[in-house]
């Protein structure tokens, strides 16, 4: 929730974006600065606001989710973490994280029972750290390496790498939500092409429906938020 970032913080964060627009209007903007749901459009309304918005080149973060979910999934299955794949769409708060377990490479089945476990670790495995810590901390180190590798990948495509592939948080038409995050084909530009949702099981169409209405209100807070800074 837009919310829990302090108004100051905010206004820096404005700042920042702004200076991006003014003086690297062509650079790849990576941001992993929660709430991503909302500092993605606060982004894009500032970059509109300097007129040079481009919706391929903005990208929020959410690596750190899919590194979650795939780790996770090689434990239970006793797998290596390196050679699972589980997309999670939607967004990067609570239940706006949706791990696609279904479209997990390699394919992984699960009991109902421990597959509602299993996401809903995925989607609060922030708050288990910061428990892990009795309050001492976050997860900063475990976001570093998310944030590394989604960069790495997004470099490697800009160098001509071909069939670069990596979920995130962007200007979307995939679902009602002007902003949402799929597996997105990586390239010279930025985007090359939103590979979307792909099938899913019911329990993760369910998902999707149940995430829409709280990443509307957190996209809307964001675009609202630009609107009361000078």
């Amino acid at each position: 929730m837009l919310s829990a970032l302090a108004r100051p913080a905010s206004a820096a964060l404005r700042r920042s974006f702004s200076t991006s627009a003014q003086h690297c209007p062509e650079a790849m903007i990576c941001v992993i600065a929660n709430p991503v749901n909302s500092t993605i459009p606060i982004t894009a309304e500032v970059f509109k606001k300097h007129g040079v918005y481009n919706p391929n080149k903005i990208f929020g973060v959410t690596t750190l989710d899919i590194v979650r979910a795939n780790t996770f999934v090689a434990e239970l299955k006793g797998l290596d973490p390196a050679r699972v794949n589980v997309p999670v769409i939607g967004g990067h708060a609570g239940k706006t994280i949706i791990p696609l377990i279904s479209q997990c490479t390699p394919k992984v089945d699960f009991p109902q029972d421990q597959l509602t476990a299993l996401t809903g670790r995925i989607q609060e495995a922030g708050t288990e750290v910061v428990k892990a810590k009795a309050g001492a901390g976050s997860a900063t180190l475990s976001m570093a390496y998310a944030g590394a590798r989604f960069v790495f990948s997004l470099v490697d495509a800009m160098n001509g790498k071909e069939g670069v592939v990596e979920c995130s948080f962007v200007k979307s038409q995939e679902t009602e939500c002007t902003y949402f995050s799929t597996p997105l084909l990586l390239g010279k530009k930025g985007i090359e092409k939103n590979l979307g949702i792909g099938k899913v099981s019911s329990f993760e169409e369910k998902m999707i429906s149940d995430a829409i209405p709280e990443l509307k209100a957190s996209i809307k807070k964001g675009e609202d938020f630009v609107k009361t800074l000078k």
